[in-house]
């Protein structure tokens, strides 16, 4: 573990010890320490729920410190507002970047600080020139003129370094900046960090996957339960020994998938299509069976499901459940049917935000729980505990909002709210995008569990690993189509991005790869 600098050492550009933050009777934040030096790119791990949003929202200005010590650039800072802490060089980039959509990339860069002319006119020239010299310092090619709407999430996170190099930002937070990203957007957003690194400047990297960390930072501090646990140099640890420390224990085998009896065939999709999405999908799932849907991003997996589900319509074909015809385009229907569908956004189509725990978990069935019309907070809670519980929701109470809970938390949130209709199949979109790896391990388990119960689930995943460790089956989607159907014992890394790809060069590839992005937290 490391301690402070040496005597004689260089003053960190960042020090955070024993901060602490609550939020009302809550503790967020118990005692966060970091130290971040110039030239370094520093990984900041733990579980949903540890702490790092909390340390982070404090170096941006969002929270002030209620203790602690916190010093930017060897000097005691205390920031009220975000714009503070722009200001004294602090710049912070999210996975979701929040542009300006209507005004072009040179005008976001510069906003509010326009270089001014004749007649302090916006000298647009100037502009769109200093635009173009930071990506060229970037290496980097975007057209500093085109409007931000439309632009891709990677860009748009380019974008934000731009900026925060023009305000010569000595620190630059990136907040999980490759969740939404390719594999080569990942590769050349490391390659503008490098060079940021390679410049002087202090990064803070935050991650919940671990080949990244390991591939780009030097140093890897991890929280728990709030609290500083450990900082080490990245060539002196092992995955295994962070993940330990993270979890507080050993996190047994990733993917636990225990086979399951497998029984009648429940669902049967028989031709179906849609004009410019899909085409002749036809596949059936058996109870207690895990089928995966694997492909690359954008080949249609999603789109399937959701027509299978009726939230979409489709052009031709048939889905039968239990051997009885499914009305397409009713998902009213389909629940009535026993079909659940757990999507990929959680929190824009799982969740009521702002809903509490009870209210969303119990949201599908309310019609069974009202009485006389009427469906009490009473009624909630006593439908919500039990499945609260099963899934170790970890929440202090069921009238907690789901938006104050980790994004693991609100995974199972969903899972719960969908499980308690009591379905015989369940399609799940990206199970575990987002969460941390203690959970990502539960939610593992839960469906093992699930199937061995005798659950058909169709699990649509663009992590690799997670698809070969917990499928029966895989059904791979090339452009709209099942390209490949593979037991489980035919499916390898290699079967699977040949079918995924249509041919075997799967370089520069969108769906995670053992090389790319294999060990995820």
């Amino acid at each position: 573990m490391s301690d402070l600098p040496a005597k004689g050492a260089p003053s960190p550009t960042l020090v955070l010890r024993d901060v602490a933050k609550s939020f009302g009777a809550v503790a967020a934040l118990k005692s966060g320490t970091l130290e971040v030096s110039a030239g370094s790119i520093h990984a900041l791990v733990g579980e949903n729920g540890a702490g790092k949003s909390t340390l982070v929202k404090i170096v941006a200005g969002v929270h002030r410190r209620d203790a602690g010590v916190f010093e930017l650039l060897g000097q005691p800072v205390d920031f009220g507002s975000t714009a503070e802490s722009k200001g004294a060089g602090v710049a912070v980039i999210y996975q979701e970047p929040t542009l300006f959509p209507d005004l072009s990339v040179a005008e976001n860069i510069f906003m509010g600080r326009q270089p001014l002319g004749r007649g302090r006119a916006i000298d647009r020239a100037t502009m769109y020139a200093e635009s173009e010299a930071l990506f060229n310092r970037l290496g980097v090619v975007i057209d500093p003129r085109r409007p931000a709407r439309g632009l891709s999430i990677a860009d748009q996170q380019i974008i934000e370094i731009a900026k925060a190099i023009s305000l010569d930002a000595a620190l630059l937070v990136m907040d999980e900046p490759t969740a939404a990203l390719s594999g080569v957007e990942v590769d050349r957003l490391f390659a503008v960090a490098r060079s940021l690194r390679d410049e002087g400047r202090a990064l803070v990297f935050i991650s919940h996957r671990f080949e990244e960390v390991f591939d780009l930072c030097d140093t890897v501090t991890v929280m728990r339960d709030g609290e500083y646990v450990s900082t080490e140099a990245i060539a002196d640890t092992t995955v295994d020994e962070i993940v330990a420390r993270m979890v507080g224990r050993e996190v047994a085998d990733l993917f636990p998938k225990v086979p399951a009896e497998l029984g009648d065939v429940v669902l049967e999709v028989e031709g179906l299509n849609r004009r410019g999405t899909f085409h002749d999908v036809s596949f059936s799932v058996r109870a207690g069976e895990i089928v995966a849907l694997a492909g690359l991003v954008g080949a249609g997996r999603s789109e399937i499901a959701r027509a299978i589900y009726g939230v979409d319509a489709y052009d031709a074909g048939s889905v039968r459940v239990a051997g009885q015809p499914l009305p397409k385009h009713n998902p009213k229907a389909a629940i009535k049917a026993g079909i659940a569908f757990v999507p990929e956004d959680r929190r824009q189509q799982g969740l009521v935000i702002d809903g509490s725990v009870a209210r969303n978990i119990a949201s599908v069935i309310r019609g069974k729980l009202a009485t006389a019309g009427l469906l009490t907070t009473g009624a909630e809670n006593r439908a919500a505990a039990p499945w609260a519980a099963r899934l170790e929701v970890k929440t202090n109470a069921l009238d907690m909002h789901a938006a104050t809970m980790s994004g693991g938390n609100q995974q199972k949130v969903v899972l719960a709210k969908w499980l308690s209709t009591e379905p015989s199949i369940l399609f799940i979109d990206e199970p575990t995008r987002g969460i941390d790896v203690g959970t990502k391990s539960e939610v593992h388990r839960l469906l093992s569990d699930l199937a061995g119960q005798g659950l058909a689930i169709v699990m649509i995943s663009s992590e690799l690993p997670e698809v070969l460790g917990m499928a029966d089956r895989v059904l791979v989607v090339h452009e709209g189509r099942i390209s490949a159907e593979l037991d489980r014992a035919d499916a390898t890394p290699e079967s699977v991005m040949r079918a995924a790809t249509g041919h075997a060069d799967v370089r520069g590839t969108e769906l995670t790869t053992t090389s790319d992005r294999e060990v995820t937290a």
